[in-house]
């Protein structure tokens, strides 16, 4: 079983940075990418949010002694494979590692509209991973 500390630090920081999204998110996309501070905030916590859901997935493996894959796509799949995930939210969360990748490396050609998009929208996934997790957990 996952630590239940590091799960508890991790469900804050994920919750954490969505929180700061969604407070300083414009409801328009185009006001959104003629902000350039809002980018920034924005773009920064969805990577924090992303890289903490993939280390905490990883953790979570690890920890229970199940394989851990070697690609961040396959974290959450196999977090479903032993019904820890939904099947539905595991493969949304296995995109979103794409968009991850994209923030970390080709932060200059990202896609503001979708950028806004994912964080007005999809970032609901990822507090509903902490949730399953932590019920799962019993925290």
């Amino acid at each position: 079983m996952v630590d239940r500390a590091l799960l508890a630090r991790k469900v804050a920081v994920i919750r954490d940075a969505v929180a700061r999204i969604r407070e300083v998110l414009p409801a328009a996309p185009d006001e959104f990418v003629g902000d350039r501070t809002a980018r920034e905030v924005v773009a920064l916590n969805l990577f924090v949010a992303l890289q903490e859901s993939v280390a905490l997935a990883s953790h979570w493996l690890a920890d229970a002694g199940w394989d851990v894959p070697a690609g961040y796509r396959d974290l959450f799949s196999s977090l479903a494979a032993h019904g820890v995930l939904s099947q539905d939210l595991a493969g949304r969360l296995s995109a979103a590692t794409g968009l991850r990748n994209l923030l970390a490396h080709q932060y200059g050609v990202l896609d503001w509209k979708r950028i806004h998009s994912v964080a007005s929208s999809e970032i609901e996934d990822l507090l509903s991973f902490c949730q399953a997790l932590a019920e799962k957990a019993n925290v």
